[in-house]
């Protein structure tokens, strides 16, 4: 926060008048609005990591050239981790939206236009945005690929389809990703691909026109990506009706910067519509079924009412694919309006609440500063390498827990992560996808929830968790930070963060309980 303001006073040639911390998003950037003297605002964006934060800035200013609705970039800090940012208001699209969702999906006519607003907006920043755009300052990479697919894909695999407890036979399944995947790159599009739009990442003016935020992940790709990825979102509950009214607002839209062939473009988009469908669904299993996040287990019913319908429809051209979805999509923990949770590591979980259920009071913690029920629990987590020793304890009370993470799969051995770390997209795919990294930290989640629901109770103030690898770069830094994240969601406390190696210290402000 310090550190924010400094760059606005430097920016602005005063000290901000009032700072707000605004809601949080599903990335680990954090907001705020400062406010100036004479009521003016502007945003202020704290991110984990340079590249992501230079890829935003770079595309912000292209598109803003351009003559594009985004927020413009109007300080960085000389780390590159802060910068001040247009303040587009406080109503997305999500926000004014929320009737028809509440309504089952029922939208009013100003919903609706608000909705057609955005769709015929969308192929002015793919295609007028490819335009002289540099896709090699995109972040993480430059193009949509067999790999990036085959990343989604197989994270749907490990995260949803294995923790949902349905069989299937691995090559096979593997035959059909690599068909799917073939047929979702085979067209070379030279148009900028959003990947993460949706109804959150468009802001509204006073008059009701839509403003794009939050594009920094996108990357060279075809154009069905992205309106799969909006007119199928599971929880807007869209009627296939609506679907295909904006579907022709969007194509309408596209016909004044491109030749359209509207079959080619809507058989493709029956791919994309599977494809998203199967990424969501693969971050609703990790979130929901490994993090015990609410909110995507709330989630994954809709997700699987969509690739009902897409089934039914002969959405899914890939056989031994198609039989896996429908197998998947008649188990008996979704026939009902929420998704049962399946009980990943529930045991180990019950066995270890219990363990902790004692009256001792944890070594290295003294009653006289940890009981006085005055402070608050603050959490503190390490990313370090092991080359350069365990992180010191700076409370006095003992180093508090130390995890090895050099038993599981390390990217750094291989050329293409080399230069990135635990916080980059690529390495949380490899990671994520080949599974080691989920087990292990779901044996930690147990451990930590147990031994910060003890703290609490008992008053203590300080807790530290520190996490090794042989670089601490990679496995180390994406363990750190889940672990942060999830005890900062769950308990809604204060945690400290640094990744030592890397040179990044932050701090997820204290929320309101969510136990």
């Amino acid at each position: 926060m310090e550190h924010l303001k400094r760059l606005y006073c430097s920016w602005k040639g005063e000290e901000p008048f009032s700072v707000e911390r605004l809601p949080g998003a599903g990335s680990n950037r954090v907001y705020y609005r400062l406010w100036a003297a004479d009521g003016t605002s502007v945003v202020g964006v704290v991110g984990t990591s340079r590249d992501e934060n230079d890829a935003f800035i770079y595309l912000s200013g292209h598109f803003s050239r351009c003559g594009l609705p985004v927020p413009q970039v109007m300080a960085v800090s000389s780390d590159r981790l802060r910068y001040l940012q247009t303040d587009l208001g406080s109503r997305s699209l999500f926000d004014a939206l929320s009737g028809g969702r509440g309504r089952g999906g029922r939208y009013s006519a100003e919903e609706k236009e608000l909705l057609k607003r955005t769709m015929a907006a969308l192929p002015a920043i793919q295609v007028c945005g490819a335009d002289g755009l540099d896709f090699s300052r995109c972040y993480p990479q430059a193009a949509m690929d067999m790999t990036s697919v085959f990343f989604d894909l197989n994270y749907f695999k490990y995260c949803f389809l294995k923790a949902a407890g349905t069989d299937f036979h691995e090559l096979r399944l593997e035959e059909s990703f690599r068909e799917l995947a073939h047929d979702l790159v085979s067209a070379s599009d030279d148009t900028f691909l959003y990947r993460d739009f949706q109804a959150r990442n468009v802001m509204l003016n006073g008059e009701g026109h839509p403003f794009f935020i939050d594009f920094q992940g996108g990357r060279r790709g075809p154009l069905e990506y992205d309106v799969a990825s909006f007119l199928w979102q599971a929880s807007a509950h869209y009627s296939a009706e609506l679907r295909e009214e904006l579907t022709e607002v969007y194509l309408t839209s596209l016909r004044k910067y491109r030749r359209v062939d509207e079959a080619q473009f809507r058989e493709r988009l029956r791919r994309f519509v599977l494809f998203r469908l199967l990424q969501v669904l693969g971050t609703y299993g990790f979130r929901g079924y490994f993090e015990r996040k609410e909110h995507f287990l709330n989630s994954i019913s809709p997700a699987i009412c969509n690739l009902r319908e897409v089934l039914a429809a002969g959405g899914c051209p890939y056989p031994y694919l198609h039989s896996v979805l429908t197998e998947l999509t008649e188990l008996p923990r979704f026939a009902g309006e929420s998704a049962t949770v399946p009980d990943v590591g529930g045991t180990e979980r019950r066995a270890l609440k219990t363990c902790m259920a004692d009256e001792q009071t944890p070594a290295g913690v003294s009653c006289e500063t940890s009981c006085d029920g005055k402070k608050p629990l603050v959490v503190r987590v390490f990313s370090f390498s092991y080359k350069k020793g365990i992180p010191e304890d700076s409370s006095g009370n003992g180093g508090g827990y130390v995890f090895d993470c050099r038993s599981t799969h390390n990217p750094g051995r291989y050329a293409p992560y080399k230069s990135l770390t635990g916080l980059d997209e690529p390495v949380i795919r490899f990671l994520e996808q080949d599974g080691e990294i989920l087990l292990f930290l779901d044996s930690v989640y147990r451990l930590a929830d147990a031994h910060v629901e003890r703290y609490l109770r008992r008053g203590f103030t300080d807790l530290m968790f520190s996490f090794g690898c042989t670089g601490g770069q990679h496995r180390s830094v994406y363990a750190a930070q889940h672990l942060a994240e999830h005890l900062n969601g769950k308990f809604g406390i204060e945690v400290r963060v640094c990744h030592r190696e890397q040179g990044i210290s932050f701090s997820l402000p204290p929320q309101d309980s969510r136990r």
